[in-house]
């Protein structure tokens, strides 16, 4: 992601295209849609990023409890040089005005956590279509009242997973979902980095859930699309939120002996390097990526490894425009319904409670 060494604006369109290639998901422009950003963290930010590429999206409005940012300094949050030009946005300082705003037509919540369900109902309540970032919330109750709220008011709802665009993840995807493999076999997800460092609420259990709600979060979801629901569930790990330390070591048991692994968290050490990566074995063949290796590469029974095609584009630069779209042709978000999101958000509840319980096997009913 480059960095910006003077100030930018953020315009209503962008290239279609990039390295030559199409993004991941079909992207047409629908008209405008107006958008609100909710918090400028640094997850705020990587949306801000993304969103200046984005065909038909006009930011009206943001929200930041920060006056700094809201001037549009984001530098403290360290990917960011420069001002960035907010005058063409209405700005913020409480969350209710900017949501109530007529000139806004869908929120972008980038919000700690534990504000999500709160905020999301609050919009879609408010006419607005919405999407969240992950974990949409932070038990099942609270995804339950966004997707009711969803279907009452008539409003889009998607949670940013952003793994469900990401060229290399919707790579293994078509290559699952494509059939020619056969059936799962055993497969393996890691996430891990240091500990964040972002306000103390990150730090308390019941504010952001942890390392396994802010980083696992992904890959299990990223399983309920690509395998479906597992029949029963174990894990193990440690959670010690006061040093930063949160990991977890999930198995996913589906149907003829099929398994999924997923393992990561937070670790202590503050230097401690971010890595990720997969590597799924079906019957006809293994694809293994990691975020520092080559693309996924399938290694077949027969014949030489074979990497992966790739569309261009970036994952989250994809979800907007997916959301936009979505939000412009009033269409349900099909490659990321919230459905799913808040089944990924109760299958996590189980694999922690399978943890506090020692590593337990426990059925699995969402």
């Amino acid at each position: 992601m480059r960095r910006m060494s003077h100030a930018w604006a953020l315009p209503g369109a962008g290239n279609l295209l990039v390295d030559g290639a199409p993004p991941p998901v079909l992207i047409r422009s629908y008209g405008f849609m107006r958008l609100a950003v909710l918090g400028l963290g640094f997850m705020g930010a990587t949306h801000l990023k993304a969103l200046r590429d984005v065909p038909g999206a006009e930011i009206a409005a943001l929200y930041s409890s920060d006056d700094r940012k809201l001037s549009g300094d984001l530098s403290s949050l360290g990917n960011f040089e420069g001002l960035i030009d907010f005058s063409g946005a209405r700005q913020y300082h409480d969350i209710e005005r900017a949501i109530a705003d007529p000139a806004v037509e869908a929120v972008d919540i980038c919000l700690p956590t534990y504000l999500h369900d709160v905020v999301a109902v609050e919009a879609l309540r408010a006419g607005k279509h919405v999407l969240v970032e992950k974990p949409m919330a932070l038990d099942g109750f609270g995804a339950d009242r966004m997707t009711n709220a969803a279907r009452r008011y008539k409003r889009v709802l998607m949670t940013a997973h952003h793994l469900r665009f990401s060229p290399e993840y919707v790579a293994l995807r078509e290559a699952v979902l494509d059939g020619q493999l056969g059936s799962l076999r055993f497969a393996t997800f890691e996430r891990w980095c240091a500990a964040p460092h972002r306000g103390e609420w990150w730090r308390n259990a019941e504010k952001s859930g942890g390392g396994a709600f802010d980083l696992l979060i992904h890959d299990l979801d990223f399983c309920l699309h690509a395998f479906g629901k597992p029949k029963a569930v174990s894990a193990s790990g440690a959670c010690d939120l006061e040093r930063g330390v949160d990991f977890l070591n999930a198995q996913l048991f589906y149907g003829a002996g099929g398994v999924a692994l997923i393992s990561g968290g937070w670790m202590e050490p503050a230097g401690y390097p971010f890595s990720a990566g997969y590597r799924v074995a079906m019957e006809g063949g293994v694809i293994e990526h990691h975020a520092a290796g080559p693309p996924p590469t399938l290694f077949a029974p027969s014949g030489a490894p074979r990497v992966l095609g790739l569309a261009g584009g970036d994952g989250y630069r994809s979800e907007l425009q997916y959301f936009a779209v979505c939000c412009r042709t009033a269409t349900a978000p099909e490659l990321c319904p919230p459905q799913e999101s808040a089944d990924a958000v109760k299958l996590m509840r189980l694999l922690l409670e399978a943890r506090a319980r020692g590593g337990g096997k426990l059925v699995c009913r969402i």
